[in-house]
């Protein structure tokens, strides 16, 4: 394992990124059967969120629990707030959410 100072600790803190994070839950509406043309377009927001630059992360959860997923936006927590309330599974009670204020540090990614 690399060893790490406390200079590239400082280093690293300082160069920290604020971010939101999105947890979203299965709504009172949520089906796991049936028409799924909610999801879909869900989906198709999140790509266009993504195209934007505003959904940096994107993880759908495979759960048998409430939580449904978790975002990664480059928005603050109200601006975050807002794009979610237009978003069409939240509209229709699919799916509800919680967002918190976080940071992250430069160069941090998934694999690919």
């Amino acid at each position: 394992m690399t060893e790490i100072t406390d200079d590239y600790m400082r280093d690293m803190l300082g160069k920290a990124h604020p971010y939101s994070v999105l947890v979203l839950k299965k709504g009172p509406n949520y089906q796991t059967e049936g028409d799924r043309s909610i999801i879909w377009e869900h989906g198709r927001r999140n790509f266009a969120l993504r195209a934007a630059g505003q959904l940096a992360v994107v993880v759908p959860l495979a759960t048998e629990t409430e939580m449904a997923g978790i975002g990664l936006f480059t928005t603050g927590v109200e601006e975050t707030r807002a794009l979610m309330l237009d978003d069409p599974a939240v509209k229709t009670g699919w799916l509800t959410f919680e967002v918190y204020a976080g940071r992250s540090f430069p160069g941090d990614s998934l694999p690919g």
